[in-house]
């Protein structure tokens, strides 16, 4: 299988490596992409050095799939000449998730939203995919209404410049270059993405728009307040989810143990329950703190945890690979 990663030398496309090289995939060519100011820089997969390409050349060598994670204007600009070739595009990017025609993909969810004719896929927002992985086994059984999301959003989703503050101000170095408007270190900023007109923000409208859109009903009601943590292990939510149908709650806890990708860790009495710096590097999602909202029916309250570079990224895009590769009798 003749694989691309494009923007390789970034966070998540480092990342990517790491789960692609202990993934299922049988790679038989490798092709990292990245630009032009990257070109001829060394990456090493699964032990052997390769030399990183630009764009032009990657097309090229026609790979199978490609997984994009270099922003949304990259994305725009060149998923279509892949997808041309027959390639399989896996964007991490917000450049084409509401597209009607686009799969918006979290493959223990929606993976029947894929199909062989459809090229272009788009990988949902990190902070989406860890709070519907824990909704969507609740959502099958008792139908959502509404939602209220607090996230509290690690350095890291922001990317490498926004990590680089966090480091200098952590050891009082004065910051080259400051990615958020305000210092992060020792602080919280109540700001994801950009502000819109409505006064949400981009990051807000995503877990909004996304929620809906993966689970096939753009009937529930849902608000969102995003806030960047000084913090690089993960992203954590606080999710109050209201629903039409009445739950026992222990069986709405038996119902998410049995999903795919998610671990209960709700054991308060003895101090058990998730915590980015214990997720970080692991590809589950973890929910805990559940209980009842006692002010209202029908409604429940949820902490979920996840490292955002895995499940929240990377890992989520090479299960989608998978899926392809197994699904779709690609030429291995």
């Amino acid at each position: 299988m003749r694989i691309a990663i494009v923007g390789v030398t970034g966070l998540v496309g480092r990342v990517m490596v790491q789960v692609l090289e202990k993934s299922s995939i049988n790679v038989t060519e490798f092709i990292p992409i990245a630009s032009e100011r990257s070109v001829g820089k060394e990456i090493y997969f699964k032990n052997q050095s390769y030399k990183v390409l630009g764009m032009e050349e990657g097309l090229k060598r026609k790979p199978q799939i490609a997984i994009f994670s270099a922003g949304g204007g990259t994305s725009l600009q060149w998923a279509p000449a892949f997808a041309a070739q027959q390639c399989f595009v896996i964007d991490n990017s917000s450049a084409w998730r509401m597209e009607e025609h686009i799969p918006l993909c979290v493959p223990e969810i929606n993976a029947h939203t894929l199909s062989p004719e459809k090229f272009i896929i788009a990988n949902p927002n990190c902070s989406t995919i860890q709070m519907v992985m824990a909704l969507a086994p609740l959502h099958r059984q008792y139908r959502l209404k509404r939602l209220v999301i607090s996230t509290y959003q690690s350095v890291t989703g922001s990317g490498s410049a926004a990590v680089r503050q966090l480091q200098d101000e952590r050891i009082c170095r004065p910051a080259v270059t400051r990615f958020y408007p305000h210092p992060i270190d020792m602080n919280l900023i109540p700001h994801g993405g950009n502000f819109l007109p409505n006064n949400y923000t981009t990051e807000e409208e995503k877990l909004v728009h996304e929620t809906r859109k993966i689970l096939e009903d753009s009937e529930i009601g849902i608000t969102a307040t995003v806030v960047r943590v000084p913090l690089m292990g993960g992203h954590s939510e606080s999710v109050n989810a209201e629903f039409l149908r009445e739950f026992d709650l222990d069986e709405a806890i038996r119902h998410m143990t049995g999903f795919p990708g998610i671990t209960i860790q709700d054991s308060p009495a003895d101090n058990i329950y998730p915590m980015p710096k214990f997720a970080e590097g692991k590809d589950d999602v973890f929910v805990g703190r559940i209980r009842r909202d006692e002010s209202q029916p029908k409604t429940l309250n949820l902490w979920v945890v996840s490292d955002n570079l895995r499940k929240g990224a990377a890992t989520n895009a090479i299960q989608i690979a998978e899926y392809i590769i197994h699904h779709f009798n690609l030429d291995l």
